[in-house]
């Protein structure tokens, strides 16, 4: 039987509504009541450390993890109806490639396990082939690719089917910067598209240029949403940034920087203030507690900022 393309309701359902989403493992709670929304053509942005809860996230959406309450609606329906999974499609961290086949066998194989056949097969590879960059490299087996090119066949396997709404499990991680670059234009070109999806990365430059809206999510919730804009406005208002690195870090530098509301992390402390005279003051409480500051300097607050605002943690913990 032959796949057909799914085509959303007249009503204006929104591509993909999260309600309440709930999933624990044992006592650990990895999604916590998540409510969240992606609207037509929008690229929304999900920020968090490891451990955060993204991936289990993605997961429950899938139907890869079943969530313990809550639910998932695509344009509508129910996320795990026979329409709302041709619409959705997902990129996962993980390669899901057969090496021993050729570019083309593989995204065949995911063809027809999608339901595709015959023309409507063919025409799917030959766009996938063409949207990744890999027509020249269609004969050739997956085992030889480099690094670069499997996360990108492993993008157009996950997209094989031409779904309207498309999950992306960070999709460039352990690829050289070229590979990344590539990676960005090609999801630009879904963008151009009108293509909705939701984009977990821990390369903030990524969140910055791709998405629409961020989503900072941390020990299950979601914790800050909004445009770049938004998330920097909310919180830091019209104050600027003071980024402070200190020749000790040591707990005693560490209890400094909380008591003058401050956030350490690596030997570098940063607080905020409304005007720039106020470092002078900085510089002076710093000096009179007896610590020795190495660098400081000024600056606009920025998505960085935002997310050590919000977890008081960088993305790599």
């Amino acid at each position: 039987m032959t796949s057909q393309p799914f085509v959303p309701a007249a009503s204006p359902a929104l591509p993909l509504r999260i309600e309440a989403l709930v999933k624990s493992f044992g006592e650990l709670k990895a999604v916590s009541g998540i409510t969240l929304e992606v609207h037509s053509g929008e690229c929304l942005g999900l920020l968090g450390p490891n451990g955060a809860g993204k991936s289990t996230l993605i997961r429950s959406i899938v139907g890869r993890v079943i969530a313990d309450s809550g639910r998932v609606l695509v344009f509508g329906a129910a996320a795990d109806s026979v329409g709302a999974r041709s619409a959705l499609g997902w990129v996962p961290q993980e390669l899901a490639l057969y090496p021993r086949l050729t570019c083309q066998e593989n995204l065949e194989a995911f063809g027809q396990y999608h339901g595709l056949r015959r023309a409507a097969l063919t025409d799917a590879v030959a766009w996938c082939l063409k949207w990744a960059g890999l027509a020249d490299r269609r004969e050739d087996r997956v085992a030889s690719f480099s690094g670069g090119m499997k996360r990108r066949l492993n993008m157009a396997a996950g997209l094989i089917h031409r779904p309207k709404v498309i999950l992306m499990d960070e999709p460039t991680v352990g690829v050289d910067p070229q590979s990344r670059n590539r990676i960005f234009e090609m999801i630009e070109k879904l963008q151009e598209q009108g293509i909705s999806m939701i984009y977990t990365t821990h390369y903030m430059e990524e969140a910055e240029r791709l998405c629409d809206r961020i989503a900072i999510i941390d020990h299950g919730r979601i914790i800050a949403l909004g445009t770049k804009e938004e998330l920097v406005q909310n919180a830091f208002a019209s104050r600027s940034e003071v980024i402070a690195r200190f020749g000790d870090s040591g707990d005693r530098v560490l209890a400094w920087v909380k008591e003058r509301g401050g956030v350490f992390d690596s030997g570098t402390a940063r607080f905020t203030v409304e005007h720039a005279t106020e470092i002078a003051g900085l510089l002076d409480a710093a000096a009179k507690a007896g610590h020795e500051l190495v660098d400081v300097s000024l600056r606009k607050p920025n998505l960085e900022s935002v997310f050590l605002h919000w977890t008081g943690r960088e993305l790599r913990d």
